[in-house]
């Protein structure tokens, strides 16, 4: 799917045409530049390779310098590849979010806030004990018994406990185009997306 990679600035709200009050999104897709294009008589498949928000050449290894001078441009903090882009480029080409149209549909990936180590309440939506009685003691968010005995006499993998939770790659999709406003590169889209403020994120259409 063709699509650009863009910054999460934050939420808010806009109200629609029947006065309806709106939770969204709003992403700074863009500019990217292509970087890199494949193609199958060199690569065996085709698609775009875009590199987005600039980094200072000493933060930048000799070998990524020399692969973005090739497309004329500074080197960049994130690089991804897209394919399924109708119109074709060139290298050094940028890509605006002009590529989006407000009305349409769109997924957006990323990577979802990291919450630390949680109890099984908070990471799996356990109902914990529930009642205080019957001599329970510092309990109501325990897990409970997990099953095992002498037989199998381990946990199953992919028991549902506590652990590490967030930091994951999530993607939602079908989120609508709102509104698209080409001076500031931004896009806003309805609903929430993973990740922080000012997280990178991939917005495919």
């Amino acid at each position: 799917m063709s699509g650009l990679i863009g910054k999460k600035i934050g939420m808010t709200s806009i109200f629609d045409e029947n006065g309806k009050n709106i939770p969204c999104t709003v992403i700074e897709a863009g500019p990217c530049v292509v970087t890199q294009v494949r193609t199958d008589e060199v690569d065996g498949y085709s698609a775009l390779q875009l590199g987005f928000d600039d980094k200072a050449e000493k933060r930048a290894s000799k070998a990524a310098n020399g692969h973005f001078k090739k497309a004329g441009t500074s080197p960049k903090y994130k690089v991804i590849e897209f394919q399924g882009f109708e119109k074709e480029y060139k290298l050094g080409d940028s890509i605006t979010v002009d590529h989006f149209e407000e009305g349409e549909f769109v997924d957006v990936a990323g990577t979802s806030k990291g919450k630390g180590f949680q109890g099984v309440v908070k990471r799996h939506g356990f109902a914990g004990v529930g009642q205080a009685t019957h001599g329970q003691h510092n309990r109501l968010r325990a897990p409970g018994s997990i099953g095992a005995a002498s037989y199998p006499a381990r946990v199953f993998k992919g028991m549902r406990m506590a652990g590490r939770m967030g930091g994951d790659k999530v993607k939602v999709q079908n989120l609508r185009v709102l509104k698209v406003v080409p001076e500031k590169n931004l896009i806003v889209v309805k609903g929430c997306v993973p990740g922080h403020k000012n997280a990178y994120v991939i917005v495919q259409k």
